[in-house]
């Protein structure tokens, strides 16, 4: 299942492309599977350029965003798992979209054959009904 993250990250930046802005991503290098040069992070946390012509081989993968970049005028490999993925937006207005942060060790998804807590099944709300 791709998650639902991936389409509002990749949503917000053909956005910021398609209006001539400079995508960038806020990362929690902290995060499993985060791959970044270390001299670069900022109490814990990288901000990333993802506009094409700042990076090279980029790619929305199923489970990361992966590119290349240049740190210090050496191209080296980056990949930001999407639960890693803070937020994603233009760098000329701010604008974009936040994501909460996870707790430790929590990287699930919700979906529909989760089930509440306690076991019930959702109570019913109000239903629409035709009436002539």
């Amino acid at each position: 299942m791709t998650p639902l993250k991936l389409y509002l990250i990749r949503a917000v930046y053909d956005w910021a492309v398609d209006s001539g802005f400079t995508p960038q991503v806020l990362v929690d290098a902290t995060t499993a599977g985060v791959k970044v040069p270390p001299a670069y992070v900022q109490e814990g946390r990288i901000v990333l350029n993802i506009h094409p012509r700042a990076v090279g081989h980029f790619e929305f993968a199923a489970e990361a965003i992966r590119f290349s970049a240049r740190f210090g005028g050496q191209s080296l490999p980056v990949e930001a798992p999407y639960p890693a993925v803070l937020a994603i937006y233009a760098r000329e207005n701010n604008q974009g979209i936040t994501f909460p942060e996870m707790l430790a060790g929590e990287q699930k998804e919700s979906g529909p054959e989760d089930k509440p807590p306690d076991g019930k099944p959702p109570a019913r709300g109000p239903a629409l009904r035709i009436v002539k």
